[in-house]
């Protein structure tokens, strides 16, 4: 009897000590758990970047659209620009000899 006692003590007190490092081993495993779902994104706030997201694009396809149609007017711009500049700067060219030549010979300024 006495055995069988000391038998059913150890069997228990394994029992104990098997449940006890099961509670450690769940313990640490859920705070694991814990720290992933911290980090995990919920759908909510996946579906609100997503949303702005597509706002975002969206904008950016509109702005890129108006400036496709905006370009072929500043190129016109950036022409007519040009040719005023050179204008500007080959008129006295080609009026400065023209005057030179008319004084040698013997016209009045």
């Amino acid at each position: 009897m006495w055995q069988l006692q000391r038998a059913i003590l150890r069997i228990r007190e394994d029992q104990r000590d098997g449940i006890a490092g099961l509670r450690e081993n769940l313990r640490a495993d859920l705070q694991v758990l814990a720290g992933r779902i911290e980090q995990a994104v919920t759908k909510d706030v996946c579906v609100a970047h997503q949303h702005l997201t597509e706002q975002r694009l969206a904008v950016l396809e509109r702005d890129l659209a108006a400036e496709v149609r905006a370009r072929p007017a500043a190129e016109d711009s950036a022409a007519a620009a040009r040719r005023w500049l050179i204008g500007a700067f080959a008129a006295p060219l080609v009026v400065a000899p023209l005057q030179l030549w008319m004084l040698s010979k013997g016209g009045h300024p």
